[in-house]
C-alpha cells in the first residue's frame, strides 16, 4: 500500500506540474510579452472585426488584391495538407498550367508582352490540335479523371450532363452495355463519352456558365456552348502550348504556381508580388481614376516597407505577407468598387 500510494502522489504531482503548472507559465509568458502572437495573430479590418490570421493564407480573387500561392487544402486550416502530387502525375502539370494560363506573357516577336490568353480562345475556336480535330474530345480522352473532376466540381456541371444523357438514352445503352459492371452510371461515369459527343456536336466550344434574364428580369446562370472565357483559357493552355512548344514564354515566380506544404503558407516572394503589382495598379487605377504610374509607384513602396527575409535575411529570399498587404491596400485606397 506504501508503494502505491507512493505512485499516485508521483502521479499526481506530474500531472499538476504538466497538465496545470507548466502551460499556465508558458500562458502567462505569452500573454505579457507576446500578447498578439500568443492569440493567433489575428488582424482586424476597417471595421475593426477580425479579417483573418497572419499565420494562416486565405483565398483573395478581387484583381485589387494580391493573391496567395495555390493551396491543396483550399485554405482550410483544419486540412493542412500538401498535394501529394507526383511529378508523372498529370494532375500536378494541370494546376500549374491553368496558375500560368491567365497571366502568361510572351517574351518576344511582335506579340512580346502581350497576354497568350485571346490566342488560345482562337486556337480552341479552330478546333484542331495536333492536326487532329476535337479539341474537347481529345482533352477528356487523353485525361478521364479532369473530364470527370469537371463533372463533380460544381452541381450545375451534373446537371447538364445528365440533361444530355436523358436526351441521348441510346448512347448511354451503348455505354452501359461496354461497361456491364455500372448499370447504373453517374454524371461522373458519362464524362468521357459526353465530352466526345459534345466535341462532335459543338466544335469550337466548351459547355461554360452563360447568364441571362429570365422571364422576370432576374439573372439567370446556366450551361451552354462557349467560345472564350477563363475556362477555355486555362483548361486547354496545356494543350495549346503542347500545340506551340517553340513559342517563348516569359517566366513566372515559382510561388504563383506551387502550394506550400501546409497548403497555408501566407506569405508570397516580393517577385511574386511584383509580378501581381500591373494588374493590382491598374484595377486600383480604374476605379479611382487616377495615374496608373502613381498607384503602381506607391504600392510598390508599401511592398518594399513590408519585405523582410526569414531569419533575419540569413536564408531565403525576401517574402510579404499576403493578408498584412492587402490590408494596407484596403486601408490606404477604400473597397473595391
Amino acid at each position: 500500500m506504501r508503494s502505491v500510494a507512493k505512485s499516485l502522489w508521483l502521479l499526481l504531482f506530474a500531472v499538476i506540474l504538466v497538465c496545470g503548472i507548466y502551460p499556465g507559465v508558458l500562458w502567462i509568458i505569452g500573454q505579457t510579452l507576446w500578447p498578439f502572437e500568443a492569440n493567433g495573430s489575428i488582424v482586424n479590418g476597417p471595421d475593426g472585426k477580425p479579417v483573418g490570421s497572419l499565420l494562416v493564407a486565405q483565398p483573395f480573387t478581387k484583381d485589387e488584391y494580391f493573391q496567395p500561392r495555390p493551396s491543396a487544402a483550399s485554405f482550410d486550416a483544419t486540412a493542412s495538407t500538401s498535394s501529394g502530387y507526383a511529378v508523372s502525375n498529370y494532375a500536378l502539370r494541370d494546376r500549374a498550367a491553368r496558375a500560368i494560363a491567365a497571366i502568361a506573357t510572351y517574351a518576344d516577336g511582335p506579340n512580346k508582352g502581350k497576354p497568350v490568353a485571346p490566342d488560345v480562345e482562337t486556337w480552341f475556336q479552330a478546333d484542331k490540335a495536333g492536326d487532329k480535330a476535337g479539341i474537347v474530345a481529345q482533352w477528356a480522352d487523353a485525361h478521364n479523371s479532369l473530364a470527370q473532376g469537371w463533372v463533380t466540381g460544381d452541381a450545375t456541371h451534373g446537371a447538364y450532363v445528365d440533361a444530355w444523357s436523358k436526351a441521348h438514352p441510346d448512347i448511354v445503352a451503348q455505354w452501359v452495355k461496354d461497361n456491364p459492371a455500372t448499370p447504373k452510371p453517374a454524371a461522373s461515369d458519362l464524362a468521357v463519352v459526353f465530352f466526345e459527343h459534345y466535341s462532335k456536336d459543338h466544335p469550337g466550344t466548351f459547355p461554360g456558365p452563360v447568364t441571362h434574364k429570365d422571364d422576370k428580369g432576374k439573372d439567370v446562370t446556366e450551361i451552354a456552348p462557349v467560345k472564350t472565357g477563363s475556362d477555355i483559357q486555362t483548361i486547354f493552355f496545356d494543350l495549346w502550348r503542347q500545340d506551340h512548344p517553340t513559342v517563348a514564354l516569359n517566366d513566372v515566380p515559382g510561388d504563383m504556381v506551387t502550394a506550400s506544404g501546409s497548403g497555408l503558407d501566407p506569405h508570397i516572394t516580393v517577385e511574386n508580388a511584383e509580378f501581381q503589382l500591373d494588374r493590382i495598379a491598374g484595377k486600383w487605377a480604374q476605379n479611382l481614376k487616377r495615374d496608373p504610374a502613381t498607384i503602381k509607384q506607391e504600392i510598390e513602396a508599401m511592398i518594399r516597407a513590408d519585405a523582410f527575409s526569414p531569419g533575419g535575411g540569413l536564408f531565403g529570399e525576401p517574402i510579404v505577407n499576403v493578408l498584412q498587404l492587402n490590408l494596407e491596400l484596403r486601408n490606404h485606397y477604400g473597397a473595391p468598387s
